[in-house]
């Protein structure tokens, strides 16, 4: 087999062989009388699993590792490794796959904020077109957020908590109406008289399961609250911290 051939049937460039040669990642074969290389099946199973190594996102250093460490093995061990990686990344296409036309099978289609779950999509969905409140798409992108970065044993029951703060018609028709007094807000000072409604309102809109344990430093100079507090106009930031803190109070009564 030729160099162009091995190109070819592994789905590189004849460049890239010549590359791998002077890295040291693939063995150069011998030439034969008339000058020319050839090539085995062996190079083509070792340039087939470089190729998938860093399609994989590892580095040439890496996979000169990963090579050394199966210096030792027979073909067989090779190719055998080179089937149960192509199963495993099935498995992950076929994964991806049942995500994706969940998703995309989601009443009310694909929010903006996606890639999201389709539960939390369908929530967006229930609640209606807020693309007009400022309030509501940052609302989104924190929940986009939290369910983006908590453990996967705890995914389930924070979908759980957002379905019973939105997931009925009165519900989401409080979390509009939450939007529109926060949203009225965006000019205001801290002293406003509209935050006490606004701060009472958005109380209700809380679930209890994502509220902060007892003890909790509910003050903006919490490090924890301090980026959320840094968009907010001084009125909006008081109407969070007050109705975080009646929340709190209502799960501790």
């Amino acid at each position: 087999m030729r160099i162009g051939e091995l190109a070819d049937t592994v789905g590189v460039t004849t460049r890239t062989v010549r590359h791998y040669h002077h890295q040291g990642l693939l063995p150069e074969p011998e030439r034969l009388a008339n000058g020319y290389r050839t090539y085995t099946l062996r190079h083509v199973v070792v340039l087939a699993r470089i190729r998938r190594l860093t399609e994989l996102g590892l580095g040439l250093a890496e996979v000169r590792d990963v090579l050394a460490d199966d210096a030792g093995k027979d073909l067989a061990e090779v190719l055998e490794e080179l089937d149960s990686d192509l199963a495993r990344q099935e498995a992950a296409i076929r994964e991806r796959r049942t995500r994706l036309r969940a998703l995309l099978g989601t009443e009310g289609g694909v929010p903006p904020e996606g890639p999201v779950s389709p539960e939390l999509a369908e929530l967006f969905a229930g609640i209606g077109d807020v693309s007009g409140s400022p309030m509501a798409l940052r609302d989104r992108e924190m929940l986009v957020l939290l369910e983006s970065t908590v453990a996967p044993e705890e995914r389930a029951g924070l979908l759980a908590a957002m379905r019973g703060a939105l997931g009925s018609p009165e519900a989401a028709a409080r979390a509009r109406r939450t939007y529109e007094l926060l949203d009225e807000l965006a000019d205001a000072g801290a002293d406003d008289p509209r935050v006490a409604e606004a701060a009472r309102v958005l109380a209700d809109c809380m679930p209890a399961e994502l509220l902060p344990e007892e003890g909790f430093d509910l003050d903006p100079g919490h490090g924890l609250l301090r980026a959320l507090y840094a968009d907010f106009a001084p009125a909006q930031a008081e109407a969070v911290r007050r109705a975080m803190e009646i929340a709190s109070r209502g799960r501790r009564s």
